[in-house]
């Protein structure tokens, strides 16, 4: 019973973890010129091949986790797209002492979180395309 619950427990965060991915990404397709000036005001360069690819994988590879498929592949390859956003977007050591240097500071931190989590979930998924050489 307890196994059923920490499944079922398991499954529901690996959607909540989906959701975090798909919904910012569907926003970037809507407000896709504001998404691509706070790029631009962060001094990022190849601002819209970079923005369409996040969209792409936030959209798709959060879709994959909330439907429970790709597990490992798609929590690594969302953990690395969270410490690069983080790196060039969250950059709170370049503020000013302020409220917009501690909420830098708190996403920087927080995606910090949910990146330790993808790289729980990628160790924890078991690697269905090894075989048991004991059987």
């Amino acid at each position: 019973m307890l196994d059923r619950s920490s499944l079922l427990l398991g499954r529901l965060g690996c959607a909540l973890l989906g959701l975090y991915f798909l919904v910012p990404g569907l926003a970037k397709v809507l407000d896709f010129e504001g998404t691509a000036q706070v790029m631009r005001d962060a001094g990022m360069f190849w601002v819209q091949p970079f923005l369409i690819l996040t969209i792409v994988l936030q959209v798709g590879l959060g879709a994959l986790l909330i439907a429970g498929r790709y597990l490992r592949v798609s929590a690594m390859i969302l953990a690395a797209v969270t410490l690069a956003i983080n790196v060039v977007i969250h950059d709170f050591w370049t503020l000013p002492p302020g409220l917009e240097q501690a909420h830098e500071t708190q996403n920087f931190i927080k995606n910090l979180a949910i990146m330790a989590g993808l790289m729980v979930l990628a160790a924890a998924e078991p690697d269905r395309n090894t075989r048991d050489s004991s059987a």
